[in-house]
């Protein structure tokens, strides 16, 4: 069963850096995918970044320039850089997992990924 912690959100002033760790077990799929979500309240989750067990990444337009995912395959910990916050950026973070079929892409939708965190909160303030 796979578990995944995330930490490192809080409240930072716009154009402040925070990264966020997601720390993952019993993931023992030989492909996968592993996505960071964010989502506010009474909305739908967004898709920000992806990555792959080939080091293969995505961003979504939204963060591309300022978030960068990357992983720490000796310690099983996804995280995500985020620089250059904005008060747009204040959300609920999620990181999530899935078995990938081999040569396929990851995909940034919500129901591709069986397996999620509780969330770290995020807030940027102006």
């Amino acid at each position: 069963q796979v578990q995944l912690l995330e930490s490192g959100g809080g409240s930072v002033q716009a154009g402040g850096s925070l990264r966020l760790s997601c720390a993952a077990s019993g993931l023992a799929y030989r492909h996968y995918c592993m996505a960071w979500f964010r989502q506010a309240p009474g909305k739908e989750r967004e898709g920000i970044a992806t990555i792959d067990d080939g080091e293969n990444i995505a961003h979504a337009v939204s963060v591309s320039g300022r978030f960068t995912i990357s992983q720490d395959k000796t310690k099983n910990i996804l995280y995500l850089q985020m620089n250059n916050l904005k008060p747009e950026d204040t959300f609920m973070y999620y990181c999530a997992a899935s078995p990938r079929v081999f040569a396929t892409a990851c995909r940034a939708r919500e129901d591709a990924y069986p397996s999620w965190g509780q969330g770290t909160q995020v807030t940027v303030s102006s």
